[in-house]
């Protein structure tokens, strides 16, 4: 049974940058323009060298905490935002990424106060967004949907989802090993045996795609580090799902080669479209 509190809870946004200078400001605008009050923003850049710092000193209102040097990369910088967080909910944000309007945070600390006991992870939909600002799709469904395919594959939207601060307290921090299924692997460990909340009808945050995770490039080795979460958390065999990306991934590649990449965008988003989806390849 939900049971509503009365208390405000603190909800902490962590922010990982480097050298983003061209995005990094509509970031923090939209997490200053939050109609929730109780909030705060961590910041942990990698030592830019562009224009980045001069935008963190110049908006200390917003700006809880911010430090820049050298790190290890995304998950190094997530655990040290981690550790100079307050809040009871902490959501990760790309400095590419932004809250989508005023009232995000709002609605999800209403549906927090009436979670249901043991639930820690609660998360909304994300916009794709392209190069160019233009809104391609939303990501995300309800979790009865979400939970057989999420042992498979990361098919959660992670920018803007919200962890409870005890899931950390009882897992640790993310593995440092992971380049890009960090979070996958974090989630993993509690939603491999629990539940997760999904709020309808709210879009949580745009997402840029152009990032390590949406770059084909690097899709082989999304899916390899999945795997190897896979198997760090109890399954032995990689699910069908899991291989049927894999073989898309590489036939994709082969395409890709002998073709070329317009082409094989083309041809890509020509699937797409006749699975009745919207258009990524062309627009990305």
């Amino acid at each position: 049974m939900a049971v509503e509190r009365k208390t405000p809870l603190l909800i902490s946004t962590i922010v990982a940058t480097f050298n983003s200078e061209g995005t990094l400001q509509q970031c923090i605008d939209s997490v200053a323009r939050q109609t929730y009050r109780h909030k705060e923003l961590i910041v942990i850049d990698g030592g830019s060298t562009d224009g980045t710092v001069d935008i963190l000193k110049a908006n200390p209102q917003t700006v809880t905490y911010w430090v820049s040097e050298p790190d290890r990369g995304i998950y190094h910088a997530w655990n040290k935002g981690c550790s100079k967080t307050t809040g009871e909910w902490i959501c990760f944000l790309g400095a590419d990424d932004f809250l989508w309007d005023p009232d995000v945070l709002t609605r999800i600390s209403e549906e927090i106060r009436t979670l249901s006991p043991g639930i820690r992870v609660v998360y909304g939909q994300d916009m794709l967004i392209n190069g160019k600002g233009e809104s391609l799709y939303r990501i995300g469904a309800p979790w009865p949907r979400m939970k057989r395919r999420f042992l498979a594959s990361m098919c959660l939207p992670h920018p803007g989802l919200m962890h409870h601060r005890s899931v950390f307290q009882q897992y640790g921090t993310f593995d440092e090993s992971f380049c890009i299924a960090g979070d996958y692997e974090m989630l993993l460990r509690e939603l491999t045996h629990a539940d997760a909340l999904f709020i309808p009808n709210l879009i949580v945050a745009g997402v840029r795609q152009g990032g390590i995770s949406s770059n084909p490039v690097s899709a082989l080795l999304s899916l390899s580090e999945s795997r190897r979460a896979q198997r760090m958390h109890g399954q032995r065999f990689p699910p069908l799902p899991w291989l049927w990306s894999t073989v898309k991934v590489y036939l994709r590649f082969l395409i890709w080669r002998l073709f070329g990449e317009r082409v094989t965008r083309g041809a890509l988003d020509l699937g797409r479209r006749m699975l009745a989806q919207p258009k990524y390849w062309t627009k990305t």
